[in-house]
């Protein structure tokens, strides 16, 4: 059989920003004239322009985990990333796949607490699709998050020079699904106590509050971090808006319980997922990370970006280059229960 290049295989989690160009992003070629911006490196969402003044945001995201915590993570995602992009999040399509033995009762769940999520941010549950397969051996969920917005209600653009901002802290549903996902093991080290209030960090996985006030507050760039981390979030911000980073290692915000969780086992805070942390940038990081704390919302700036593609992270005295996103480390410890 003919080949042009060698045989590439795909590791698991999420595909390589390399193969996502060649073997995705390179294979769109219809247009249409109400795509406003559509699929490329570090874009969450698709905006739609349907009718003078007004734009559609839609996002996808697919999760995969326990029935009882599937629907928290993957709806927050996608209503985090409309939201991020300036828009009002007004409905949710669920895609829902379940394997066999699923008993009707934990569909019920599911969907009372997508409901709740929904309720809470006045957000309907406007369709999608449920079915059982032998393919999957856990609950594997596709949320399409859709939001609507004023024409020209966007940041203001990610140029050099600008802070660096992060809201609440880094790896906060990696931590949530290890602490839940892995309880009888991390009992082993430390205490019942620790390990139920890192299952607790559900509480923070929604940006909304804080994406609504970044926009009242000067902010230039907003980038939702989930999968891959913060410093997938860092790379893929940077790389779609063309300038480099100068990050303090030691000011991003990451929980003590995040730390144990993953020295426990062996993962890297930077890389895991961290629905609820909401990446930003500013001509004045300091007012903005102030306007967010006077709504009860952690901030802090961690940096400033910078001319060129240099993407450096400083932590004291040492200095390395920021790498292209990697699989997030949940991949690594990932249940196949």
């Amino acid at each position: 059989m003919k080949g042009s290049g060698k045989l590439i295989i795909m590791r698991n989690g999420k595909i390589s920003e390399s193969v996502l160009v060649r073997s995705v992003l390179r294979k769109i070629k219809t247009k249409r004239e109400e795509m406003v911006c559509g699929a490329g490196i570090g874009v969450d969402c698709a905006v739609f322009s349907f009718e003078e003044g007004e734009e559609t945001v839609c996002s996808t995201n697919p999760v995969s985990a326990p029935a009882d915590m599937v629907c928290a993570y993957g709806v927050h995602r996608a209503l985090n990333n409309v939201a991020a992009a300036g828009a009002e999040p007004v409905g949710i399509l669920l895609s829902c796949t379940l394997p066999e033995g699923t008993e009707e009762k934990e569909l019920q769940d599911m969907m009372a607490q997508a409901e709740d999520i929904c309720k809470q941010y006045h957000v309907q549950i406007a369709g999608g699709h449920t079915a059982v397969t032998k393919a999957v051996n856990r609950p594997l969920l596709t949320v399409t998050g859709i939001g609507k917005r004023k024409t020209g209600v966007c940041a203001g653009g990610i140029k050099p020079g600008q802070d660096v901002v992060i809201s609440k802290w880094i790896g906060l549903d990696g931590t949530v699904r290890i602490a839940r996902e892995h309880r009888t093991a991390l009992l082993t080290r430390y205490p019942a106590r620790m390990i139920d209030e890192a299952a607790e960090f559900e509480q923070f996985f929604s940006v909304i509050p804080e994406a609504a006030t970044a926009r009242k507050s000067g902010v230039c760039g907003i980038h939702d971090v989930s999968e891959g981390g913060i410093f997938g979030a860092l790379w893929e911000m940077a790389n779609g808006a063309g300038v480099g980073l100068e990050i303090d290692l030691k000011k991003l915000p990451v929980r003590q319980e995040t730390i144990e969780v993953c020295e426990f086992f062996d993962l890297n805070p930077y890389e895991l997922s961290s629905t609820g942390c909401l990446l930003m940038t500013a001509e004045d990081g300091n007012g903005l990370a102030a306007a967010l704390e006077k709504k009860g919302i952690p901030a802090v700036v961690v940096g400033k970006t910078t001319g060129g593609n240099d993407r450096i992270l400083y932590n004291e005295e040492e200095r390395r280059f920021l790498e292209p996103p990697k699989a997030d480390e949940l991949c690594k410890i990932a249940s196949d229960s």
